[in-house]
């Protein structure tokens, strides 16, 4: 009787490689040379960027191409609105215009965000939820 091999699980699915070893690559001084001067010539060509090292200032976070950037007021008005569409406390608001849905709100006593009614008196395109048309 032939002597009993191991076979588990681990000899079983044991991980055979099937590539040879990679040898290491030599550096020649061509190589070399290009390696050491990329960095070099990367910092000449962009002197003026605010990255790490550089003297240079970066320009305000609010100012793009020469104007301001009036995306982050927009955006907190839309925010606004938004919570505003979706919160069902103050009644629907498919159909209905945002602006008399606030007044209904108030009058019903349901204390609708004061900062909506300015929001809608100062920008008169935006009367539709934000569901409408979608439903």
């Amino acid at each position: 009787m032939a002597p009993r091999r191991n076979t588990g699980i681990k000899e079983f699915y044991a991980q055979k490689k099937n590539t040879p070893p990679v040898k290491s690559k030599d550096r020649t001084p061509a190589t070399k040379r290009q390696i050491d001067t990329v960095p070099a010539a990367y910092d000449d060509a962009r002197p003026s960027t605010g990255t790490l090292g550089s003297d240079s200032a970066q320009p305000a976070a609010l100012i793009a191409k020469g104007r301001r950037d009036y995306n982050d007021d927009i955006d907190n008005m839309e925010e606004v609105l938004r919570q505003f569409d979706m919160n069902m406390k103050y009644g629907p608001c498919i159909g209905v215009p945002r602006l008399e849905r606030w007044e209904r709100a108030s009058k019903l006593g349901l204390d609708p965000p004061q900062q909506v009614k300015v929001f809608l008196e100062r920008a008169g395109g935006i009367s539709d939820c934000l569901w409408e048309g979608r439903v």
